[in-house]
């Protein structure tokens, strides 16, 4: 049976990776792959090109299978057995590097497509919005700084802006773990600050798991960081541990 899908308990363990295998024609992206994360926490996930980094996530999301190991979410779901979209229900959200929001649409549609809902696209623009509703769209619109563009279409924001309008579109959904993939690829410096306040904000609340390459970034979010390498964990802990650990530091100097 499946644990209720009620309030989750800070520090409990959210999504268990154990001994997680997957091959593509011989090549091992993800070799033995173990770690968790924990309710109402942040990770970073760092790693060269090749790391596993985005298999991780493919397998967490029901992309991909793995050859072996477990992949569970709340304790007992197993993952493994999930498809995307029933995955998606269960309360994960995926943002990938590049935006993917309604450009010929405004900021508050996008928002509104986005709520939960069995209506289709354009019965849900028309449908009017209960009280509820509403007030998560406002509720948003304010986490994601983006209540003053509300009505402006979302093809006119910046970059920086489409980011944060997606990942708004994912946090209406009300998901408990939330996986950005590079959010600050892109952005200006004032951007990519303010994406750390908004993640961390976000992490308040729910768990969020950040892959990246920026390092002042990562270090901006101040968080546990697990470096990938050669689809295994090379090094976990704080960022300082982990750039001075000598195993990180051969990998990326590629001695």
């Amino acid at each position: 049976m499946e644990p209720a899908t009620g309030k989750i308990v800070p520090n409990e363990t959210l999504l268990y990776l154990d001994g997680v295998s997957v091959s593509f024609d011989g090549f091992k992206a993800l070799n033995n792959l173990s770690l968790y994360v924990t309710a109402g926490e942040m990770r970073a996930i760092i790693g060269p090109n090749g790391a596993g980094k985005t298999t991780m996530m493919d397998v967490i999301t029901g992309k991909t299978r793995p050859d072996t190991g477990e992949v569970l979410f709340r304790g007992a779901i197993d993952l493994t057995q999930r498809d995307e979209a029933d995955i998606a229900r269960l309360g994960i959200g995926r943002k990938f590097q590049k935006p993917t929001v309604f450009e010929g649409h405004t900021v508050f549609e996008n928002l509104e497509l986005a709520l939960k809902s069995p209506r289709g696209i354009f019965d849900t623009l028309f449908a009017k919005l209960k009280g509820e509703q509403a007030a998560r769209i406002a509720e948003t619109l304010q986490i994601i700084g983006l209540a003053a563009d509300q009505g402006r279409p979302a093809g006119a924001l910046s970059h920086g802006q489409k980011q944060w309008l997606e990942i708004g579109m994912l946090l209406i959904q009300e998901p408990d773990l939330l996986l950005v993939d590079e959010p600050v690829a892109g952005m200006t410096d004032a951007e990519t600050e303010r994406t750390a306040e908004l993640l961390r904000h976000i992490a308040q609340t729910r768990s969020v798991v950040v892959v990246e390459h920026d390092m002042e970034f990562v270090r901006a979010l101040g968080v546990r960081v697990t470096v990938l390498h050669e689809g295994s964990v090379l090094s976990e802990g704080s960022l300082d541990k982990v750039q001075n650990d000598q195993k990180v530091i051969e990998v990326y100097l590629g001695r």
